[in-house]
């Protein structure tokens, strides 16, 4: 999370509302750990990682939505399946949960 903290005093700083990311669970093999985390800003505007890229896209338009009121906080899930070969997931095979709430100042 230290690693988020530059970009997100200067998000705080400039007015922008923040939605934090938390890897809270994995299933199977993951590209990271529990803990590891991602902000993103109401601009799409994107500091860390959840997955090193595998799901990153998908997480800031959950991110953008609850930021936008569209959606509560909440546990998203992301994993790897052979009937959506083409869906958003890991392609380690296993299965990450997030918890995606708004950033409160």
């Amino acid at each position: 999370m230290r690693e988020l903290l530059t970009d997100i005093d200067r998000w705080q700083t400039d007015g922008k509302r923040v939605a934090i990311a938390r890897v809270v669970d994995i299933e199977g093999s993951g590209p990271r750990g529990a803990g590891a985390a991602m902000a993103v800003n109401q601009d799409g505007e994107v500091s860390g990682s959840v997955s090193g890229g595998c799901v990153e896209s998908a997480v800031v338009s959950e991110a953008l939505a609850i930021l936008s009121g569209e959606q509560p906080s909440r546990v998203v899930t992301f994993g790897y399946s052979d009937d959506e070969a083409f869906a958003v997931g890991l392609t380690c095979g296993g299965i990450i949960h997030l918890f995606i709430q708004p950033l409160e100042w």
